[in-house]
């Protein structure tokens, strides 16, 4: 029986490094204050396909309203032109939630924040560079979907342009991954009475701190 080949690891920007050096000296710090360390994240490729599941009921929604509010107005051909360039600028504006609702609740504010592209995936992110709450990392985690896909689904709706449907779905199932951690942890136990979340800076994911 064949080994599997390890895979082969991301190469890391200068910016990640820094970060990574940043977090390494957050944990080591956290751990020094007697917090123990969880890790939570999420493999990319099984990602990929969980994300549409999970998203698929949110899909199935956008889609029955368009279906109904829709109907006998619908410009039902998709503008690639414009679906692409809608795409491009909800991805950013999705990082945008992210940073805007963390930042409001960090305590160094948006100095915490942190945004960049991974150019070999042609993926924008958004990081905190500070552990958070809960309920603040939930509501920074969601916001972005639950803003674009509602309002990119009414304006579809409204005006019966398919394009837009289009651009909501593409967000919905693009807020999968999203989700995913949002579920990750959800069904995290909690250890302590003290509990903090914290940005892995180069996975897909987080870790936690508790005490």
């Amino acid at each position: 029986m064949k080994e599997k080949k390890p895979q082969k690891e991301r190469k890391l920007t200068q910016k990640e490094l820094r970060r990574k050096e940043r977090f390494d000296a957050v944990c080591a710090q956290m751990e020094s204050d007697g917090y123990a360390k969880t890790l939570l994240t999420v493999d990319v490729a099984k990602a990929n396909v969980l994300a549409v599941i999970v998203m698929l009921p949110f899909v199935i929604v956008a889609v029955a309203a368009y279906q109904l509010t829709a109907k006998g107005v619908a410009l039902a051909s998709l503008n690639i032109f414009v679906f692409l360039l809608l795409i491009a600028a909800c991805m950013v504006i999705h990082e945008g939630i992210h940073g805007l609702t963390w930042g409001c609740f960090a305590k160094s504010g948006f100095r915490s924040i942190d945004f960049g592209v991974i150019w070999s995936m042609l993926t924008p992110y958004c990081t905190c560079s500070e552990p958070l709450g809960k309920g603040v990392y939930l509501l920074g985690s969601m916001m972005p979907t639950l803003v674009l896909g509602p309002v990119l689904t009414v304006a579809a709706c409204v005006t019966g342009d398919f394009t837009l449907l289009m651009t909501a779905v593409v967000m919905i199932i693009g807020g999968g991954g999203d989700f995913l951690i949002v579920l990750k942890i959800l069904s995290h136990r909690a250890k302590g009475g003290e509990v903090l979340f914290y940005d892995h800076p180069t996975e897909l994911g987080l870790v936690v701190f508790e005490k």
